[in-house]
């Protein structure tokens, strides 16, 4: 029986047991364990050994760096953003991956990605999000906090030394101007259990055609909210987090998975989320 798992710390409620299910059932697989894996950081170098015996794992915080110690080959995201967040073990032979990178990528593959783009945030996954948007031709305005206003000068730094002849400019959130295809908001600002914060001014809203939300708890933020009710086009983090998924079973064994089967994964996490927060309020 192949052995799987996802190692953070801590490890609170994932969905990760919920989709990773769904996935060995469609691909015909009932002989398999998932397991959540609670490692502290300090503990990480010690459990070399365990997590060779495991067929693939997931990584989560904080060990997307510290892990690529362990690994014997890294796949071409994982060195883009040194971070892993998937390991495949083939007969011994550890290989990190970032398929954070494709989840995002074929979850927002409907949207404006090489249009103009406007980021909240650069900090891990919005780190991530610049550079891909970059690459894909867009003309990036990345607008953050005071206090990171130095991560996000390092962003572009790195942006352009990947991409000479790329578009991109910093601002503050509170100065945003200008009209944008895209609106991604890579911030926890509207995450449960904070859910009535939104991370822009309805102005800025109004002002973007389309938006990308990486929150996934709630379902559907504040910003979406105000997005949608202008008509727009808004989609949540959860279909990130099912496209990772479905990228990890890629590398591990070559799943192969309908777009309808991943469409209904996603409602299924949507549904665990809304069920999750009606029980904590009960």
């Amino acid at each position: 029986m192949d052995k799987y798992g996802l190692i953070g710390h801590p490890l609170g409620h994932s969905m990760s047991p919920l989709i990773h299910k769904k996935l060995f059932a469609l691909s015909g697989i009932s002989e398999y364990s998932y397991e959540l894996i609670d490692i502290a950081p300090e503990e990480l170098s010690q459990k070399e050994g365990m997590l060779r015996e495991l067929k693939g794992f997931n990584i989560t915080i904080p060990h997307k760096t510290a892990i690529i110690s362990m690994t014997d080959k890294l796949g071409d995201s994982a060195l883009r953003y040194n971070s892993v967040n998937c390991i495949s073990n083939d007969n011994g032979t550890m290989t990190g991956y970032n398929t954070d990178c494709d989840g995002f990528l074929n979850s927002a593959e409907l949207l404006p990605l090489g249009g103009k783009v406007l980021l909240l945030g650069c900090g891990g996954v919005g780190r991530m999000i610049a550079i891909e948007a970059a690459l894909h031709g867009a003309e990036l305005t990345i607008a953050v906090i005071p206090q990171d206003i130095k991560t996000a000068q390092l962003v572009m730094a790195e942006i352009l030394s990947k991409c000479g002849e790329a578009s991109v400019k910093i601002c503050l959130v509170s100065d945003i101007e200008g009209s944008f295809d895209l609106l991604i908001n890579a911030t926890p600002v509207g995450m449960y259990p904070k859910t009535d914060a939104c991370a822009v001014s309805d102005e800025v809203i109004g002002n973007c055609l389309s938006f990308f939300d990486v929150i996934y708890n709630p379902v559907e933020t504040m910003l979406m909210k105000k997005a949608r009710a202008l008509g727009r086009t808004a989609v949540g983090g959860a279909a990130m987090l099912v496209h990772q998924a479905v990228k990890a079973h890629e590398l591990w064994y070559g799943g192969k998975f309908a777009p309808e089967d991943i469409s209904s994964i996603i409602m299924d996490v949507e549904s665990e989320v809304d069920r999750m927060n009606m029980s904590s309020k009960a």
